[in-house]
């Protein structure tokens, strides 16, 4: 039991350290602070109209099974279940947030701001998704995850995409900000099934490639921060 907890608080300290670094790097500017402490006040709640969001579509998903649906193999079933239950209504309820967030702005925000803000919401929603999944995980489960932080990858495709739409004024980068982010997460999902994985053991390379993916996005987001306080469009405000 204490070896368990010790493990899940080292899994969180990555992504603790990530909100307080974004906090910081305007640590003098009151509005964007204000707009920093909403971000994760909205991480923290957005557990709830998930909760019932996912409630709708899985009621949904279980009326279509037992009558349209009725003879759907399994493997279509639960990737309605991934893709749908879980990646939509988590990502919907995420991007719902951001742009409410966007709408209500304490600060004359930056595109760069834009990603900080976004990647907040995914970093503390994925703090409190941590705490259910690490009830009976092993140590070695916690870490990965406290290491490959999906939501922090996710978060960050959507604010660099949707900074990009507000920057040029081109919609389609406010759908590719959604739509990326939640393809990549539902497939993540998907692969983890265990009928999928039953049917061959192959597949479980694509949920290694996939949480490679979320180390890749880690580090590109890092970079992102450092290199855009030399870039002038990602820090000029877009209001």
């Amino acid at each position: 039991m204490l070896l368990s907890i010790i493990f899940f608080i080292l899994s969180i300290i990555p992504s603790i350290l990530i909100v307080k670094w974004l906090k910081n790097r305007r640590k003098d500017d009151l509005a964007y602070q204000e707009s920093c402490k909403s971000a994760i006040a909205r991480g923290l709640v957005a557990v709830l109209p998930i909760i019932g969001v996912s409630g709708v579509l899985a009621l949904t998903e279980n009326i279509l099974k037992a009558t349209i649906l009725k003879d759907m193999n399994i493997l279509v079933y639960e990737a309605m279940h991934t893709f749908i239950v879980l990646a939509f209504a988590e990502e919907l309820v995420k991007f719902a947030a951001f742009k409410l967030l966007l709408k209500k702005g304490y600060n004359d925000y930056s595109w760069a701001d834009v990603v900080a803000y976004m990647v907040i919401i995914g970093t503390v929603f994925g703090l409190v998704e941590d705490i259910p999944y690490a009830i009976g995980a092993s140590p070695m489960v916690m870490l990965v995850r406290g290491v490959t932080m999906g939501h922090v990858g996710y978060a960050f495709i959507m604010g660099w995409f949707y900074g990009k739409s507000i920057y040029t004024g081109d919609k389609k980068y406010a759908v590719m900000a959604f739509v990326i982010p939640f393809l990549i997460h539902g497939l993540y999902d998907f692969s983890l099934t265990p009928e999928l994985l039953q049917m061959n053991d192959n597949y479980s390379i694509v949920a290694f490639v996939l949480a490679l993916l979320d180390l890749i996005l880690l580090f590109l987001m890092i970079r992102f921060f450092r290199r855009s306080r030399n870039k002038e469009h990602y820090n000029q405000p877009l209001r």
